[in-house]
C-alpha cells in the first residue's frame, strides 16, 4: 500500500515466460526498470512518493525477482512492450537505473512513440568505445573477485562483493552506504540466485544505442552519482551529451543505487521534472 493506494499485481505473459508486475496509483503511467543487481522492490521509496501523481508500474524483468521464464534469446524491449499491453497502457514515462537505464534507453529507441518522457539513473548504454581504459584499478580487482566468486559458485561471496561494488562503490571503504541500503540490496541478489535457475541471453539491439542518441526527442533527465563506476559514469556523460535537451544531475557522494541511498532527495528532483513534461495524445 502507498499511501492509500492499493497494489494490482499478477503476471504478465511474454513469448517463454511471464514478467511479475505491481501497479499503484493513477495519472499519466510511469514506468520503473530495476537494476541487474536488484528486482522490482529497490524502488519501494519511489511508489510512495510518485503513486499520488501517476500510475506506477513496476516489474521484474526477465531472470529476476518473480518473474519465470524459460532458456533461450530475448527482447528486454519486447518484454518491457508486452507488459505495457497486457495493462492497456500505450504511453509512458519511463525510469530505469543501470541495466534497468540501458533498457529505458534501448526500448525509447525502438517505441519512440510510446515514451513521453526518460529518466536514465547511473545507466548502462551499448556502444561505448573504450571502455576498457577507463577501468580503475579498483574496480579492476573488484571485477577479478566477483568472477571467481562466480565461478566458484560461492553465491554469499559473490551477494557480498556486489553489494560492497554497487551500494558502497568501488574502492569506497565497505559499509560506507547505510545499513539498511546494503542488507536490502544483498536481499535482492540472494532471492534472484535463489529463485532464478535458467540464464536467458538477452538480445542487444543493433546499431547500439550510442550511435543513436540523436534520434531521442523525449525530455530526458540523466542522474548518477560521482562515486559509481567509472565506466558508468562515461556511459551517463555520453547520454547527456548525445540527447538534445538532456537535463544532467550528479548526486555527490552517491554510488550506484541513487535512488535508494537518497530517496527524498532523488523523488524530489524527478517529480520536478516529470511535472514539467507535456503529456499529448
Amino acid at each position: 500500500m502507498a499511501d492509500g493506494f492499493g497494489i494490482e499485481s499478477g503476471f504478465a505473459p511474454v513469448e517463454g515466460g511471464r514478467l511479475y508486475y505491481e501497479v499503484t496509483g493513477q495519472g499519466h503511467p510511469l514506468v520503473l526498470v530495476h537494476a541487474g543487481v536488484a528486482d522490482h522492490r529497490m524502488w519501494d521509496e519511489q511508489v510512495v512518493a510518485f503513486a499520488p501523481h501517476y500510475r506506477v508500474i513496476r516489474f521484474d524483468t526477465r531472470g529476476y525477482g518473480r518473474s519465470e521464464t524459460a532458456a533461450g534469446t530475448f527482447s528486454d524491449r519486447a518484454d518491457l512492450a508486452a507488459v505495457l499491453d497486457w495493462l492497456g497502457v500505450e504511453q509512458v514515462h519511463i525510469m530505469g537505473l543501470s541495466r534497468g537505464g540501458g533498457i529505458a534507453v534501448d526500448f525509447c529507441l525502438e517505441y519512440p512513440k510510446r515514451v513521453t518522457a526518460l529518466v536514465p539513473v547511473a545507466s548502462g548504454v551499448d556502444g561505448l568505445e573504450g571502455w576498457e581504459a577507463l577501468i580503475t584499478p579498483a574496480e579492476q580487482v573488484a571485477s577479478v573477485a566477483m568472477e571467481a566468486a562466480m565461478e566458484a559458485r560461492d553465491l554469499d561471496a559473490l551477494a557480498d562483493l556486489e553489494v560492497r561494488y554497487w551500494a558502497d562503490g568501488p574502492g569506497q571503504p565497505e559499509g560506507r552506504a547505510e545499513a539498511d541500503v546494503r542488507e536490502r540490496l544483498r536481499a535482492m541478489i540472494q532471492f534472484t540466485q535463489r529463485n532464478q535457475p535458467v540464464e536467458p541471453t538477452h538480445e542487444r539491439p543493433e546499431p547500439p544505442a550510442l550511435t543513436r542518441l540523436g534520434e531521442i526527442h523525449a525530455p530526458t533527465l540523466v542522474i548518477y552519482g560521482d562515486l559509481d563506476e567509472s565506466v558508468v559514469i562515461a556511459g551517463c556523460e555520453e547520454l547527456a551529451r548525445g540527447i538534445a535537451g538532456a537535463r544532467k544531475v550528479v548526486f555527490p557522494g552517491v554510488a550506484h543505487m541513487v535512488s535508494m541511498e537518497r530517496p527524498a532527495e532523488f523523488n524530489r528532483i524527478a517529480l520536478e521534472f516529470l511535472a514539467g513534461v507535456l503529456v499529448t495524445g
